[in-house]
């Protein structure tokens, strides 16, 4: 991998000492499953026994008539679906294996208002021709640095789409792939996100967003990623205390070796100043301290706090195919009930996950004590996450809400969500159905100087 030598030539000499070896990829021979008894992802193809689970059939590849392209509200091409029953306080105890911790919490503490619809299962993801090709020679080439401080040897496509070694290396790998997933290449949204209060109230913060995944750069390749994995820029618009402050990221593939780069634009100074606090359990304004820097995309960043075990598969019912909440013209009203999403336009179905859970190490310091995180087998999403706090307790349960953006293809979360237990408070990121147009999608390859802060206090208005 070629890496900007100036800043990381030391890292990388330092890391060469270092006692944990390059983690071998898997062979050849391994590596031809994928596409075979394999999803090219990596995913069994086959279903479960009980027939629950379906085999993957190649995915949701085309949109459903009507849909008139990328940023347009989507068409639920399963509108015949219908509930097939729905679990709640009273009855979880006959669902439990196949129900997390989290989502056990979420009954008990809102016994009245909080239930779980669940759908047949379809298992929709499926990536371009080009990622899984990218894929399967990430199968045989991807390697973990380190102490999972960074990969090497993968690009365009999942690093790890077969998982290898012992425990810990797995969670290393099932965790990269969350943080490297395929979600398209450049990527625009205007929408809003909410603290919601214990009675109910809340208050917008409305951005824009835009995103360039270096990761997947179709003109590119991995000795020009120069390290970043992909950037970001957001403009707050409002509410008019915070109108015209923007936030630049540029995420890097090592945050050992080079963090995390940011940097913050305020309106009232017109300065645009280094922000080296985003990351790790940093509070994050805008969620009424609901939400760390390392809990937005359900969880981003270094791993090296913790210690990381990797538990195997489960059969769980998790959220997934969720176009009902999407739908434009839905109040945000009706989306955001006191304590909770509404149930009513959530989609929950059974699927297989790759469970890990990650332990705060001696001496380290971070507000969650433990992580358990719950990963989509097909897609790599992580769309459950529970969150201890230093006394052992649950504290926090994260949703990622997902759905096939059939553009691309892929699935990706439509909404993110940070219940806290103790408070009885939750944040949601994401909200976009009274706006004109949802996430665009394109192909499109910026000059990486258009996500330089130089033209950070350019591009921002008040």
């Amino acid at each position: 991998m070629r890496y900007n030598k100036n800043v990381l030539f030391g890292g990388l000499l330092a890391l060469s000492f270092a006692a944990s070896p390059l983690q071998a990829a898997v062979s050849s021979s391994e590596a031809a499953r994928l596409g075979q008894d394999l999803t090219p992802f990596g995913s069994p193809k086959a279903g479960n026994d009980a027939g629950t689970i379906p085999a993957w059939d190649g995915g949701l590849t085309e949109p459903p008539a009507g849909y008139e392209g990328s940023g347009q509200h989507h068409i639920n091409p399963f509108p015949d679906d219908e509930v097939l029953f729905t679990i709640t306080a009273s009855n979880m105890d006959q669902y439990s294996e196949y129900l997390t911790d989290g989502v056990r919490a979420m009954l008990e503490t809102y016994p009245t208002t909080f239930r779980i619809p669940v759908y047949q299962s379809r298992r929709t993801h499926a990536v371009p021709e080009w990622v899984a090709e990218n894929t399967r020679k990430n199968a045989v080439n991807a390697e973990i640095v380190g102490e999972a401080e960074g990969i090497e040897g993968a690009f365009g496509g999942y690093p790890f789409p077969i998982l290898h070694g012992n425990n810990e290396e797995k969670a290393w790998q099932v965790i990269w792939n969350h943080l490297t997933r395929w979600r398209g290449v450049s990527v625009t949204r205007r929408s809003s996100e909410v603290a919601v209060q214990t009675n109910g109230d809340y208050s917008l913060v409305t951005s824009q967003q835009e995103a360039f995944f270096n990761f997947y750069n179709p003109e590119g390749g991995e000795e020009d990623l120069d390290n970043v994995i992909f950037y970001y820029l957001s403009f707050t618009q409002s509410p008019p205390r915070l109108a015209g402050g923007a936030i630049l990221i540029h995420e890097t593939l090592n945050q050992i070796i080079n963090p995390r780069n940011g940097w913050g634009y305020n309106a009232g100074q017109r300065r645009v100043r280094r922000a080296p606090n985003l990351g790790y359990d940093s509070p994050i304004a805008a969620s009424d301290n609901l939400r760390t820097a390392d809990d937005t995309d359900i969880f981003n960043g270094a791993m090296d706090r913790y210690n990381w075990d990797y538990e195997g598969v489960r059969e769980i019912y998790i959220p997934y195919n969720n176009y009902r909440i999407g739908e434009k013209g839905t109040p945000y009203s009706e989306i955001l009930g006191m304590s909770h999403l509404n149930p009513d336009l959530t989609r929950w179905e059974l699927h297989r996950v790759h469970v890990v859970e990650a332990t705060l190490k001696e001496g380290e310091r971070h507000i969650y004590g433990k992580r358990r995180f719950y990963v989509d087998e097909d897609s790599w999403n992580t769309v459950l996450l529970d969150q201890y706090d230093g006394r052992g307790n649950l504290w926090r349960v994260t949703m990622g809400i997902p759905k096939n953006y059939y553009e691309l293809p892929g699935v990706w979360t439509v909404l993110d969500v940070y219940h806290d237990l103790q408070a009885r408070r939750y944040h949601v990121l994401g909200l976009d159905t009274e706006e004109p147009n949802t996430r665009v999608f394109t192909n499109d390859v910026p000059n990486t100087r258009y996500f330089s802060p130089a033209s950070l206090r350019r591009r921002s208005v008040r």
